[in-house]
């Protein structure tokens, strides 16, 4: 039960975090690579990044452009279970931008 009430604690404060990134302002980060998967159903746009994350060099950065609201989960799950890193989020209307990193 203590187990259970954590979990649920931290994914709310995880998705509070996520709305208050989703708010700001996207960085100015220059991106080697742009994906855009608008109008790709999930699990697509997740797929599609990861083929164009292997691409890419160790701290290459690639742009992801979605209209899936499961890619915010998609993409939170993939980066804790890899190396990479998101170094910025932005929603805009039904529009998800994701700045990924590839790990080294």
């Amino acid at each position: 039960m203590f187990f259970a009430v954590v979990v649920g604690l931290l994914w709310a404060i995880a998705r509070h975090f996520g709305t208050l990134l989703a708010k700001m302002q996207p960085m100015e980060i220059n991106a080697d690579q742009e994906l855009d998967a608008s109008g790709l159903s999930c699990p697509l746009p997740l797929l599609k990044a990861k083929l164009a994350l292997n691409a890419l060099q160790p701290l290459q950065v690639l742009k992801v452009i979605a209209t899936d609201p499961g890619s915010e989960r998609d993409f939170e799950v993939f980066v804790k279970q890899s190396r990479h890193s998101i170094l910025a989020f932005s929603k805009q209307d039904a529009t998800y931008h994701y700045w990924i990193q590839k790990g080294s």
